[in-house]
């Protein structure tokens, strides 16, 4: 064999080697999860609850209105769990899509919590959010209702004393005949009680109270723990019913688009004038929206909807500009009234060209 043949067959020899091993590493599991766009929801239209199709938001014990269009609130999808790693090659493909992200798998899943508690974390901030949205509603439209502070378990540690017990979401309303409000008195509480014996708490769970028994257990610096990270949790009574139905979906951001919902169904008129209207961000009862995860996906999923308008909040706009799809035009809201603005001015055909978007927020930063 000449060596120009040798040369040629270790060529492809190699190349051949190379493209086998990029092969086999792309069936890999990598490190990594993808989030990217997930379902969308008309909060003014219907979700699948139990297998039927019922209203997202319904009101009952108080006079509603006719509503049209669509106010839609964004979902991000997460491909992959610790037990399902995307592989290489997914990654690699998410990596070059504009709609999606590569996010370390430590990020969406701490090591210290479990899937199951995250998914537990993630509902107990729904329903929280959906309690807010209904406040900051009530606010905006100057319905009294009546608040209180309580103490919310917000997640539990995986070594929890308080495991298969205590759920996230669960309100402690006293300990050992004591009332608890706060986490400092619950804390103080839990300190008193010692870990030789079980402590009993009332608590409140999806509106319904129980006693349950919990033996706290005593740190390497000697404090005495439940294991649950303990959080202040606002309660509120309201004049009426306001029942949102959402199944399989977590996690604070979809508060203002529920707000919004809420006072479409209980002012007369279209609030978004019949259009189709897209947005996230959390909310709390005086009407304040927060920054929420995944707003690239969101946008994505907004557009991909058909929608023409998107809410954002002000705080997330570093991470808008320059990642609106065409066709989409990002509004920035730093309140509940904000967002009724843009929807005013939408509703009635003025210009919106006044109102701050995230690349005028950014300019101006």
């Amino acid at each position: 064999m000449s060596q120009r043949s040798r040369r040629r067959t270790i060529g492809w020899t190699s190349l051949i080697a190379a493209l086998a091993l990029a092969l086999g590493m792309s069936f890999i599991p990598s490190s990594y999860v993808i989030e990217q766009p997930g379902p969308v929801f008309n909060t003014l239209g219907t979700s699948d609850h139990d297998g039927s199709a019922v209203p997202l938001i319904s009101i009952s014990g108080a006079e509603t209105y006719p509503t049209s269009g669509a106010l839609d609130m964004l979902t991000v999808s997460v491909v992959g769990t610790p037990d399902s790693r995307p592989s290489w090659a997914e990654i690699v493909g998410a990596w070059f899509d504009s709609s999606r992200a590569v996010v370390p798998l430590e990020a969406i899943y701490p090591p210290s919590v479990t899937v199951d508690q995250q998914n537990e974390q993630n509902a107990a901030q729904m329903v929280d959010s959906q309690q807010e949205a209904i406040a900051a509603a009530l606010t905006d439209l100057k319905i009294p209702f009546t608040s209180s502070q309580k103490v919310g378990v917000a997640q539990l540690a995986t070594d929890s004393a308080a495991a298969g017990i205590l759920e996230a979401g669960d309100i402690v309303e006293s300990v050992n005949g004591t009332a608890v409000s706060t986490v400092d008195e619950l804390k103080a509480a839990i300190t008193a009680n010692g870990d030789a014996a079980p402590a009993s708490l009332v608590i409140s769970r999806s509106g319904t109270e129980q006693t349950v028994q919990v033996t706290p257990k005593k740190a390497a610096d000697g404090a005495i723990l439940l294991g649950i990270g303990a959080a202040p949790s606002n309660t509120y009574e309201f004049p009426f019913t306001v029942d949102i139905q959402l199944d399989n979906v977590g996690g604070p951001s979809a508060g203002m688009m529920f707000a919004l919902g809420i006072i479409d169904q209980l002012t007369p008129g279209e609030l978004n004038g019949g259009d189709k209207v897209a947005g996230t961000g959390t909310i709390t009862a005086d009407g304040t929206v927060g920054p929420i995860g995944g707003i690239r996906q969101k946008l994505y999923g907004a557009e991909q909807s058909g929608a023409t308008v998107f809410l954002a909040p002000a705080s997330n706009c570093d991470e808008v500009v320059g990642h609106v799809p065409d066709g989409l035009k990002v509004f920035a809201v730093q309140t509940l009234s904000d967002s009724l603005a843009v929807l005013s001015d939408l509703s009635s055909g003025a210009s919106t060209d006044s109102l701050p978007t995230c690349d005028t927020v950014q300019a101006a930063s």
